[in-house]
């Protein structure tokens, strides 16, 4: 439209109008879904119903609504003032659409601002444990130079292109023990607490602990990657009194089980609706909402084929309104696909990456980042691009 000299004004107009979308409501009586249907019928747009909610055979029905974002704008204002609870269906379409459409966010990590959505950043994990299933965990117990170790690496991250580091001392690849929570202290504070002096980056901690959390946050540490989804009372408490950012991740289960029983109804709509649980509880607890973020977690408790779905449907993730951070780095789901069990699976894991990227990562969560970077690299440069 910019191209062939359309007035801005329009463009405005006429942009809500090219883009369709697709919003799927789980549960509804026969009778909101009947309305919502003839709704859209009389804006252009159509909504798709169980044959049963036709005949009246059934009393509630899923509800595919299909048009663009005006027409959807428009049926908002039609059903805010309806009957039948119409009005909640109204606002939390508002809500939904607004968050679909926000691509943008700002990440305050104390002293570091990062303007998420501009490009796609990256977090560097550091492995501070003996048995993680990268093969790359920093900790041995009789190494003198553990400590030099990890900052020569987070050194070499940042030189690299990381904008934020990931300290964890307790492994959660599938099957892997809970260690004492002394032992993850001793692994990961004497290195969070040497990092936040050498190094010109945000550090976070991967824990499910609070005493973990809190000592980290304590020595300098500015953000909690719990994999757990904040479940943890406790844990809410100590984010919420050192206002510090948050990474809700999807777990189905515990690492020592989560690949034993794997099921789910609906995989995309089971996790978000998993997430905005957790976000929602976060939030009642005193967490500040614009630091929070979401990872659907690849890998756990997930199959490969699930893995791939998430990636290929992460944008539906947006509809959370909050930041995506994934970390599909070296999973064995690439392994499947490559047949390269032993291999540090790179190639694969860039791949995905950009992927990812695509469909709305804000954040990839990666053990090499100089191939990962190099790869988004040329991905924002081709999008740049093409975006003018």
């Amino acid at each position: 439209m910019h191209d062939i000299g359309v007035d801005p004004y329009g463009i405005n107009i006429m942009l809500p109008k090219s883009a369709s979308f697709l919003i799927y409501l789980k549960e509804i009586s026969n009778v909101t879904a009947n309305i919502i249907k003839q709704e859209m019928l009389s804006l252009g747009g159509d909504t798709a119903v169980s044959k049963g909610a036709l005949t009246g055979k059934t009393r509630k029905t899923g509800c595919l609504i299909i048009g663009t974002l005006n027409q959807l704008q428009l049926l908002a204002r039609k059903l805010k003032t309806q009957p039948f609870g119409l009005n909640k269906v109204a606002a939390e379409l508002t809500q939904n659409i607004k968050n679909f459409s926000t691509n943008d966010f700002t990440l305050r990590l104390g002293s570091h601002v990062l303007k998420l959505g501009q490009r796609t950043h990256i977090m560097g994990i550091i492995n501070l444990t003996p048995d993680s299933f990268s093969g790359d965990g920093l900790y041995r117990v009789k190494s003198k130079d553990y400590l030099q170790l990890a900052l020569a690496k987070a050194e070499e991250m940042v030189e690299e292109g990381a904008d934020i580091l990931d300290l964890g001392g307790q492994s959660s690849r599938p099957g892997a023990k809970n260690i004492p929570l002394k032992e993850e202290i001793k692994r990961t504070l004497p290195v969070v607490e040497l990092l936040v002096k050498k190094i010109k980056a945000p550090i976070s901690i991967d824990t499910t602990r609070p005493e973990v959390a809190k000592a980290a946050l304590d020595a300098g540490a500015q953000m909690i990657n719990d994999i757990s989804g904040m479940r943890n009372h406790r844990l809410i408490k100590v984010a919420a009194k050192a206002n510090a950012s948050v990474v809700i991740m999807h777990m189905l289960g515990k690492p020592q089980n989560m690949q034993k029983i794997i099921a789910y109804q609906s995989l995309i709509d089971d996790i978000c609706a998993y997430l905005r649980t957790c976000v929602n509880h976060a939030e009642s607890e005193g967490i500040n909402p614009e630091k929070i973020l979401v990872d659907p977690g690849i890998g756990f408790g997930k199959t490969p084929k699930h893995n791939l779905e998430i990636i290929k449907r992460l944008s539906d993730f947006k509809v959370l309104g909050k930041p995506l951070l994934l970390g599909p780095s070296r999973k064995s789901f690439i392994a499947k696909i490559l047949g390269e069990e032993l291999q540090p699976r790179i190639q694969g894991t860039a791949a995905a990456c950009v992927m990812a990227a695509e469909r709305g990562a804000h954040i990839l969560r990666v053990h090499d980042v100089k191939e990962v970077n190099q790869a988004l690299k040329i991905f924002t440069a081709v999008t740049q691009n093409c975006n003018g």
